[in-house]
């Protein structure tokens, strides 16, 4: 496992600097300093580490941040094992233990401890999801094999629990949350719209969801096999969004420009201009710049469920609201064309997806509006790798920033060669 310990720095071939001042909250979960909190975590209850690494950042500039770790810990009787942390700034949550630089107070937790999810540590643990699966009927004389798929620390959980004969998942959000999640999913279900049967509900937080046929569209695009998918089942999961999911009013893309551009900022410093300058550009106020309609709010491939060619299902629609068709028509627009840069191998099947699609959209969507719209959605998109803390994020960053700005340059029609400049050696 990776160390990120400080390495030591020769004063004589230092330049001179300013006093920089006392870091940010940003920094001191995330740099050098860190190292002293997760060590004084494990040193607490007996426990060295003997190497550790941030795996997700999620910074909200003035509001606070939080970072999740993974660290490698030997114990007192010589056992080794690898640790999931969670530490945060700002207002900080009960049952967190606080550290403190003297300017600074941090909130840090072991998984499965997060404490705005508290139904976290039993669905983490296979004998207790025993007993929650067989209060659905679902009986097994072993417990079911549990494992992590996703985990954003104090936002939510997702776990996959297979059991003889049958899969379902395990959604774990802030208890205020699951209660309207399970009848979410059960009015979309009723309207016709593919997303997973919501099977029950915890008051902690737990919502079991049915698994759905198929496998994700990301996992098909970044496979071998060939993908043909048909268009008309991609626009029409989305006329399936019943209007019962529209009872919030979203901040389009375009609205939430400029928290992005202060993200990256603040990770990034000399690429603050540039995103501001995006986000000027791709921030229309208060002006609409197309009807109201049910939108799911995070509509990209990862969501989207498919079975040979044919959409099957519909995942996360805990963002679901009131906004406009431009935002997830330009969210699964941008996602797709920053994973042609993760996975060049595919990039000609990605792109010629994007293509289709693009083309698809702009019969029926303003094509500079919808341009726009991904632009926003690109420089949402380029603070992930830094939140996920990619190796060479910043070059990520850097190229993320530049993807918007290029769609931006390019609004009087779709141009193959701005792909081809960002990813060399590609072909249309």
């Amino acid at each position: 496992m990776d160390s990120s310990s400080p390495s030591p720095r020769n004063p004589s071939t230092s330049a001179p600097s300013a006093d920089p001042g006392p870091p940010t909250d940003l920094e001191l979960l995330t740099g050098d300093g860190a190292a002293e909190l997760v060590a004084g975590v494990f040193s607490a209850v007996g426990g060295e580490v003997l190497g550790w690494r941030v795996r997700h950042v999620d910074h909200r500039p003035a509001a606070g941040t939080t970072a999740g770790y993974r660290a490698r810990v030997r114990w007192g009787d010589g056992a080794v094992t690898d640790e999931v942390l969670g530490a945060c700034s700002g207002r900080l949550p009960a049952g967190v233990a606080r550290l403190s630089d003297g300017r600074t107070e941090i909130g840090m937790w072991r998984y499965p401890h997060d404490p705005d999810l508290p139904a976290l540590p039993a669905a983490a643990d296979p004998e207790r999801m025993r007993g929650i699966v067989a209060e659905l009927g679902v009986r097994t004389e072993e417990p079911p094999r549990v494992r992590l798929r996703a985990y954003r620390p104090r936002r939510r959980a997702v776990f996959q629990v297979d059991v003889p004969g049958t899969t379902v998942f395990a959604k774990v959000v802030r208890p205020a949350a699951a209660r309207g999640l399970h009848a979410r999913h059960r009015a979309a279900v009723e309207a016709g719209c593919p997303v997973p049967d919501a099977l029950g509900w915890t008051g902690d937080g737990m919502v079991l969801l049915a698994a759905l046929p198929g496998r994700t569209l990301r996992a098909r695009l970044t496979g071998a096999e060939p993908v043909d998918l048909d268009l008309d089942g991609v626009l029409g999961v989305l006329d399936a969004l019943p209007a019962g999911l529209a009872t919030t009013r979203r901040e389009t893309w375009g609205q939430q420009a400029p928290h992005y551009a202060a993200v990256i900022a603040a990770a990034v410093p000399d690429l603050g201009p540039r995103a501001r300058a995006v986000a000027a550009e791709v921030d229309h106020g208060t002006v609409p710049e197309g009807p109201d309609v049910p939108v799911h709010g995070d509509f990209y491939e990862s969501q989207l469920v498919v079975d040979g060619g044919r959409v099957t299902g519909l995942l996360d629609i805990d963002t679901a609201g009131t906004g406009e068709r431009l935002d997830d028509a330009a969210c699964l627009l941008g996602h797709l064309d920053v994973l042609t840069y993760r996975h060049p191998a595919r990039a000609g099947v990605i792109s010629g997806l994007g293509t289709a699609l693009q083309r698809r959209f702009e019969q029926w969507l303003d094509p500079p509006a919808l341009r726009r719209r991904v632009a926003a959605v690109v420089l949402s998109l380029a603070t992930g790798p830094h939140r996920v803390q990619e190796p060479d994020w910043r070059a990520s960053t850097h190229h993320r920033v530049a993807l918007a700005e290029r769609w931006l340059a390019e609004m009087n029609g779709f141009s193959p060669a701005r792909h081809d400049s960002l990813h060399p050696g590609r072909r249309s």
